[in-house]
C-alpha cells in the first residue's frame, strides 16, 4: 500500500477494484485524472480537523458519500428532478442573508408565515441536497457539508445528537448548502458560532425557517409564559427550547430574565416527534428503524433503492450494497419496509 500511495508502482486492475470497494468509490475515480473523488473532498476536512474525527467516523463518512451518490444514480435514473432554489445574498449583513433566505426557502416550498415545516429533512431532499442522518463518535460534531464532485449538495447529520437537535442542525447545513456550497466542504460543531459569521448566518437562517419570526410575533405574549406552555410551545415548533428562548430574545420578544428560564427547560424525551420514525410504527418497527437510521438509512432512501431494483435498475447484489446488508438480510428489510423481492 506504501508504494502504492507513494507512485513507486501502478495498482494492479483487482487492487484497484479493492481500493474502491474499501472507499466506497466508483473505481473510475482511481483511474481518471480528469474526475475529483468524493474521498478527496473530506481531506480538507481531515486536516483541519482530524483530532475530531475517530476512524469509526471516518468510515461513517465514507458510507454517506457512497449513499449520497447511489441516491443521485436512482434519482436521475428514475427520472425524480427536485425543485430548483437558488439565492444571491446582497450586502455584508450576514444574519440579514440568513432571515431573507429562509423566507425565500419557505415561500419557494410553499409555506406561509403561519405554517412550521413538520419534516425538514423531506424538504431540503426535495430542492435537491441530499440529507442523510448517521450517528457520529463525537458527540460535537453537528453536521458537515460536502460538495459532492457527482452528486452535489450533500448533508451529513450527526444521529447521536438529540432529535430537535437534529433538526436545527438540518437546517444549518441547508443554509451551508444555499451559501457556501462553492466552498467544497465544512463542518459543524455543536455550539461554536461565536463570531464566525459564516456560522451565526447558517443558525439565523436554520432559526427563521423553524421559528418565522412573523410566526413567534403572533404567539402568546412568551413573557407570561408558564414552564409548561414555553415546553408545550417548544415541542409545537419541534425545537429545543434552548433554539425557542434564542428566537424568541432575537425579536425582542422576552426579557434577560424569561430568555434564561426558558433556555433552561427541556422537552421530555418521551414527547419529541421524529418525522421520520412515526407513532404508525409498532414498538419492533421503531426500534428496528431506529437503529437503521443510525446507519443513514432513512424511509425516502430505502424507497428509492427498492423501486430502483423493482423497475431492473440495480441488480439484487447492488440493492444489498446499497443497503448497506448483506443479501441474506434482504429478505428482512423488504418485510420491514412492506417491499418485495420477488415480482419486479
Amino acid at each position: 500500500m506504501a508504494v502504492i500511495e507513494a507512485g513507486q508502482t501502478e495498482p494492479t486492475g483487482d487492487e484497484v477494484l479493492i481500493l474502491a470497494d474499501h472507499y466506497r468509490c466508483d473505481f473510475k475515480f482511481f483511474i481518471s485524472n480528469e474526475q475529483v473523488a468524493p474521498f478527496e473532498q473530506t481531506e480538507t476536512l481531515y486536516r483541519a480537523h482530524g483530532s475530531d474525527f475517530t476512524k469509526g467516523d471516518r468510515r461513517a463518512v465514507q458510507d454517506f458519500l457512497y449513499l449520497c451518490e447511489t441516491e443521485d444514480f436512482l434519482m436521475r435514473e428514475l427520472g425524480r428532478t427536485p425543485k430548483s432554489f437558488s439565492f444571491a445574498p446582497r450586502g455584508n449583513f450576514f444574519k440579514g442573508h440568513g432571515e431573507t433566505a429562509a423566507a425565500s426557502l419557505r415561500a419557494a416550498l410553499g409555506y406561509s408565515d403561519r405554517e412550521v415545516p413538520r419534516d425538514v429533512y423531506a424538504e431540503f431532499r426535495s430542492v435537491g441536497v441530499h440529507v442523510f442522518r448517521r450517528k457520529l463518535g463525537n458527540s460535537n460534531i453537528s453536521g458537515l457539508f460536502i460538495m459532492h464532485p457527482v452528486a452535489g449538495k450533500c448533508a451529513l447529520i450527526n444521529h447521536s445528537e438529540d432529535i430537535y437537535r437534529q433538526r436545527f442542525s438540518a437546517a444549518h447545513e441547508m443554509a451551508h448548502a444555499i451559501f457556501d456550497f462553492t466552498q467544497g466542504a465544512s463542518v459543524s460543531f455543536e455550539g461554536s458560532s461565536g463570531s464566525d459569521m459564516v456560522e451565526l448566518r447558517a443558525n439565523r437562517f436554520a432559526s427563521c425557517f423553524l421559528m418565522p419570526p412573523a410566526f413567534l410575533a403572533r404567539l402568546p405574549d412568551p413573557s407570561r409564559w408558564t414552564d409548561a406552555e414555553a415546553q408545550r410551545w417548544s415541542n409545537e415548533l419541534r425545537v429545543s427550547c434552548v433554539a425557542l428562548a434564542i428566537a424568541l430574545k432575537e425579536s425582542k420578544l422576552i426579557d434577560a430574565s424569561t430568555y434564561n428560564r426558558i433556555r433552561n427547560l427541556r422537552v421530555p424525551r418521551e414527547a419529541k416527534i421524529d418525522p421520520e420514525l412515526p407513532e404508525s410504527l409498532s414498538a419492533t418497527q421503531r426500534e428496528r428503524k431506529a437503529r437503521l437510521l443510525e446507519l443513514g438509512l432513512s424511509n425516502h432512501y430505502v424507497g428509492l433503492c427498492f423501486e430502483g431494483f423493482s423497475a431492473g435498475i440495480i441488480s439484487i447484489g447492488r440493492l444489498a450494497e446499497a443497503l448497506l446488508c448483506s443479501h441474506g438480510e434482504l429478505a428482512e428489510l423488504a418485510a420491514l419496509y412492506g417491499r418485495t423481492l420477488h415480482g419486479h
